[in-house]
């Protein structure tokens, strides 16, 4: 299939570079829109497109019970995963809350190490992802709350996600597909009042629209693309990247400048996802 020509890798820098595009486009809303206004309208968008895209119910009716408890659990972990995670880049730099991210995830990539050097891509990763960590994490309670769940969930969406992408019965679009629509539903009743601003602003509602491709429909995309091929433990540790575009966009867009360590740090990341190896 066409698909299979584009290395696996390359859907992952995608997912890497809009992840955090998205989210650091929608801070710039919160004077406007509450946090969980911005989250509910993103996730609202993403859904709806994806349903009018894929039209995934027809793939619902021919799957078993035990698929759609995974769908349905996913899409409750995506839910809560948006609604925490803007939470938290309400009160903590953008780089930060992606360093915290991936401390779960690490663990991942962990459990499936068989080699000396992926062994040093590990500890290389886990050492940048240290240093970028800010400690004005432990001087705000409710912003170390909303990280740390997200980063709880953020796992979880890894895990669920890679069983997903290797389900026979949907093609690779439609789960996600599902589950974004389920997740629509689980936050309507905490985001759909806060985003009532969007409602009568047109360009409030568009740039809400915007955020939600930028943060869910592309990187998601990529996300399942890049899972279908990549063994989880190494697409765990890829995920190592995603602190270094945090923080590289969180200077470009919002201003939130890193320092010298922190750019030290962004470099041994990367370094430590060049120097895995995934065995054939």
């Amino acid at each position: 299939m066409r698909r299979n020509v584009v290395p696996p890798q390359a859907y992952f820098v995608v997912s890497a570079i809009f992840h955090y595009l998205g989210p650091a486009f929608a801070v710039l809303l919160f004077a406007r829109i509450d946090p969980l206004g911005v989250a509910w309208l993103r996730i609202a968008a993403a859904g709806t497109i994806f349903w009018l895209w894929r039209r995934p119910f027809r793939a619902w009716r021919s799957l078993d019970s035990s698929t759609r408890r995974l769908l349905v659990g996913w899409g409750v972990v995506l839910a809560v995963m948006n609604c925490s995670f803007y939470l938290a880049i309400d009160r903590v730099p953008l780089g930060t809350v992606a360093a915290t991210e991936f401390a779960p995830i690490i663990v991942l990539a962990a459990i499936a190490v068989r080699s000396l050097r992926n062994l040093l891509a590990l500890v290389l990763a886990v050492v940048g992802v240290y240093i970028l960590t800010d400690v004005r994490l432990s001087h705000d309670r409710i912003g170390l709350i909303c990280t740390a769940l997200n980063a709880l969930l953020f796992a979880a969406y890894v895990v669920l996600g890679h069983r997903v992408s290797r389900v026979d019965e949907l093609r690779r679009i439609d789960g996600l597909a599902l589950a974004m629509g389920i997740a629509t539903v689980i936050a309507l009743p905490v985001g759909v009042l806060q985003a009532k601003p969007a409602f009568t602003n047109p360009t409030l509602l568009a740039a809400a629209v915007g955020v939600g491709i930028c943060s869910s429909v592309i990187p998601y995309v990529a996300d399942q693309l890049a899972m279908a091929r990549l063994k989880r433990s190494t697409f765990a540790l890829m995920l190592a990247l995603l602190p270094a575009t945090a923080t590289l966009i969180g200077a470009l867009v919002l201003h939130q400048f890193p320092t010298l360590p922190e750019l030290a740090a962004v470099t041994t990341i990367v370094t430590a996802v060049a120097l895995h190896h995934e065995p054939a």
